[in-house]
């Protein structure tokens, strides 16, 4: 009896796992978007982006929690308003002002390749957590992610561009802000979705309504640093790629997101951050209307290589 129940434990847990792991590629694929929003509005600044979509998600969490906003709110504590606007201001606006000006500066693709290192950042974070997974044990894992950051980064740094050199290291910096922005973003929610008796549903909207607000004081200060004097045309494309983008990316999205956070541990969580710089370069492509080139194609063997020997780190040996 006592193998039976091992026996099924372990298969809940693989489960769970593969439940995890789905979640966190699928919001992979929809984050992966966010890195094309500042070409398909080039015309605005990172203020006016963050401002678009944070007010569409604002708006949007708004309308979906409606209906159980009063027995949500009863459930709220001090503490978890606080973390909520810390988490709001960490991970969406300061992180998408400075990656949405990363991309403008440097480009999506070297953007991509700093982001592409956080999945490190966040599972050596893991490692020092209660029972994680020893980090050398993980080392394979983040070698493999390591060499694969470094190809992409050779690509995207050796490729021809238009941009001009200080425009490039500026972007650069601003990616570096960005990584660590979303860092401090990605440890604190998985803390936070562990404490919380709200669903990852709730906690999501709750989210998107604290960024919502932030984003509503935003605007006196990019009237004043931005051009908002265009023509309605411009305007459309920008309502549209907020809406896009607060729809697909930060609903939907963060709710993958949310529900990876719940089912894996943070070392296994850090490395689910892979997919979105894989996706967002498969978008950069066709943006691009190229194919890969041999660093870039190397780069996504070393990258799933990884994320693959991350997952047999966590795997359980079966019971005899």
């Amino acid at each position: 009896m006592a193998t039976s129940v091992e026996h099924i434990g372990a298969s809940s847990s693989a489960g769970a796992t593969a439940r995890g792991v789905l979640a966190g590629a699928g919001a992979g694929a929809l984050w992966g978007l966010v890195f094309l929003a500042p070409e398909l509005a080039a015309g605005f600044g990172p203020l006016q982006l963050s401002i678009g979509r944070y007010l569409c998600y604002g708006a949007a969490s708004v309308a979906l929690i409606a209906p159980r906003l009063r027995a949500v709110l009863a459930a709220l504590k001090r503490r978890e308003w606080l973390s909520l606007a810390w988490l709001a201001l960490t991970g969406n606006i300061v992180y998408y002002i400075f990656l949405a000006a990363a991309v403008q500066s440097g480009g999506a693709a070297l953007t991509s390749l700093v982001m592409g290192f956080l999945p490190v950042l966040v599972t050596v974070i893991g490692s020092r957590d209660h029972g994680a997974v020893p980090l050398t044990r993980l080392l394979p894992s983040l070698l493999l992610c390591v060499a694969g950051g470094v190809c992409i980064g050779w690509q995207a740094l050796a490729a021809p561009s238009s941009a001009a050199t200080a425009d490039r290291l500026l972007g650069l910096g601003y990616a570096v802000c960005a990584l660590a922005s979303w860092t401090t973003f990605a440890v604190a929610n998985v803390r936070c979705l562990f404490r919380t008796r709200l669903s990852v549903h709730e906690w999501n909207l709750l989210t998107g309504l604290l960024t919502g607000g932030l984003a509503m004081l935003l605007v006196p200060i990019s009237v004043f640093m931005d051009d908002w004097s265009r023509p309605a045309a411009e305007w459309l494309v920008l309502a549209g790629t907020s809406t896009g983008v607060a729809l697909l990316a930060s609903i939907l999205g963060n709710a993958l997101w949310n529900r990876a956070s719940r089912l894996l541990p943070l070392t296994l969580v850090g490395q689910m951050i892979l997919f979105e710089t894989l996706f967002a370069l498969l978008y950069a492509f066709a943006w691009e209307g190229r194919l890969p080139t041999a660093l870039e194609v190397g780069a996504f063997g070393l990258i799933t290589a990884g994320v693959v020997s991350c997952l047999s780190a966590h795997r359980r040996p079966s019971p005899v």
